[in-house]
């Protein structure tokens, strides 16, 4: 008994001893005028914040790059919290805090959320607030901004029951999913944007026409504006932000003009139909960056022109059973921030960019015969040494047909191939992602020596004699240029002196 109170004693006398010391800080801050704070920036800037939806956090440092402990008189939003800006500064949460102690040569962290009203607007609007710091008298500040935009929400599934527009006025953010109802016509603006929430989908039971143009596309996205590696890589090219947009077996006569859909997870569905009646049409577009199969389709009439199809998890395009036209479309594959492989749920395959698949039986339906695929001026390739699968079930031949296309496949003499070159290594492309291109894809011809440029089929080219952001075909020195897009010589800084 007697060993534990002496050892109690001890620890006591110790804790007495320190006190003091932890004390004395107090009377040790320095009272130096000239002693100053440093931060880590100076303007915290977020990216546009949705109204009435939060921000992410983000953070700066506050740094006492001095010999001495500093108080911190005041920490304060210089608004309290009227702006939407709210702060917690070495874990406590408020809009003021008193006497915030630094030692010399120490740091600590203020994390920053912001959440913004409506501003009855079309437009973003800009957002700004301070931060203010009192160190013995002097005032420094980090600058807050953000841009608050005004959307239409729809949250909780939203069904579509009648013939309607949808205006280009304000984004749409989608929760959960937007339902285009069996017999319902749903019309697009040019320049609508569809931000695209965690898991969210689009439905299409009826109809859907969606008529941008090449300075207003229509675009689907994901709805994270902020980056995952600051200043790298955004969430808007990463894959997997949302879902997928499904075409249901009774939806035809679907058109899509200057579409852009990217980095969700499954792409574009157009689930089994008929080919007799057109399922969809799709020009001047752009799918692109999915963390599964990009785009599938069963049994369908499907028309793509002037159109790039772009990287995936799975494959790119699968086509089963139907009939289908191709013309001056890019297909690549050269997703690198997921692993390339089986990711299709409905038939079990390898990433490829192109399956051709006839008399294929789906989910015990079927088989599925393909009456016709026709590829014309196209440009198929990929990270892989083979990038085009045709597959049958039975010994039955099925009529597919590629004309002046470029293609990553093993040469063949096949009667199916016309006027063909055969890819043997990566064409030389403007960017093809990479943390020195901030993780973008650019699949125009860098070149005049790029594979396929002045290779395509003329005739054809008159049909569509302009690519997919403008550039005439019939005029090009160099064209015409097989894929979506016409090589034209990249200006440089020197070029516009």
């Amino acid at each position: 008994m007697k060993r534990v109170t002496i050892t109690l004693f001890i620890l006591a006398t110790l804790l007495l001893n320190l006190l003091p010391a932890c004390d004395g800080l107090d009377d040790h801050y320095s009272t130096n005028p000239t002693y100053r704070l440093s931060f880590s920036t100076d303007t915290l800037a977020f990216d546009t914040i949705f109204s009435t939806i939060g921000s992410t956090t983000r953070q700066f440092m506050i740094y006492n790059k001095n010999s001495e402990p500093l108080s911190i008189e005041s920490i304060m939003l210089a608004s309290g919290e009227a702006t939407g800006f709210r702060m917690n500064v070495d874990g406590r949460k408020g809009s003021s805090f008193n006497n915030v102690g630094i030692l010399a040569n120490d740091s600590m962290y203020v994390f920053v959320e912001v959440t913004v009203d409506p501003n009855e607007g079309n437009q973003p609007l800009l957002i700004q607030d301070s931060v203010l710091f009192t160190v013995n008298g002097i005032r420094q500040s980090v600058l807050l901004e953000a841009y608050g935009q005004d959307v239409n929400l729809c949250k909780g599934g939203v069904t579509i029951t009648k013939d309607s527009t949808l205006t280009a006025d304000r984004p749409y953010l989608i929760y959960d999913s937007l339902i285009i109802a069996t017999g319902v016509s749903l019309n697009i603006e040019k320049g609508a944007t569809f931000y695209m929430h965690d898991k969210a989908n689009l439905i299409v039971y009826g109809s859907m026409n969606a008529l941008g143009t090449l300075d207003e596309p229509i675009t689907f996205r994901g709805d994270r504006l902020d980056y995952i590696l600051n200043d790298i890589l955004p969430y808007d090219r990463t894959p997997g932000q949302w879902g997928g947009i499904t075409f249901k077996a009774d939806s035809y006569g679907n058109v899509w003009d200057n579409v852009i859909v990217r980095n969700g997870t499954s792409g574009v569905y157009c689930e089994p139909s008929t080919p007799d009646r057109p399922k969809i049409k799709i020009n001047n577009s752009q799918i692109t960056n999915m963390g599964s199969d990009l785009f599938f389709a069963i049994h369908c009439d499907v028309i793509a022109t002037n159109t790039e199809f772009s990287n995936a998890g799975g494959s790119v395009l699968t086509l089963v059973g139907g009939k289908y036209y191709f013309a001056h479309c890019t297909m690549a594959n050269y997703m690198s921030l997921t692993k390339r492989e089986m990711a299709s749920e409905t038939i079990p395959l390898d990433s490829k960019c192109l399956y051709l698949l006839n008399n294929v039986t789906v989910d015990g339906k079927g088989p599925y015969p393909i009456t016709q695929a026709y590829f014309d001026n196209c440009m198929i390739d990929g990270s892989y040494d083979v990038e085009l699968s045709t597959k049958a079930d039975g010994s039955a031949d099925f009529e597919y047909r590629f004309n002046h296309c470029a293609l990553k496949a093993k040469e063949t003499s096949s009667d199916h191939f016309k006027e063909v070159v055969f890819i043997q290594k990566t064409p030389s492309y403007r960017k093809v992602g990479g943390k020195q291109n901030k993780y973008a894809y650019d699949f125009r011809p860098d070149s005049v020596s790029t594979t396929g440029v002045g290779k395509a089929d003329p005739e054809i080219t008159k049909n569509y004699p302009i690519d997919r952001y403008g550039v005439n075909r019939l005029t090009s020195s160099d064209g015409p240029t097989i894929g979506a897009y016409e090589f034209v010589k990249e200006e440089t800084e020197d070029s516009n002196e």
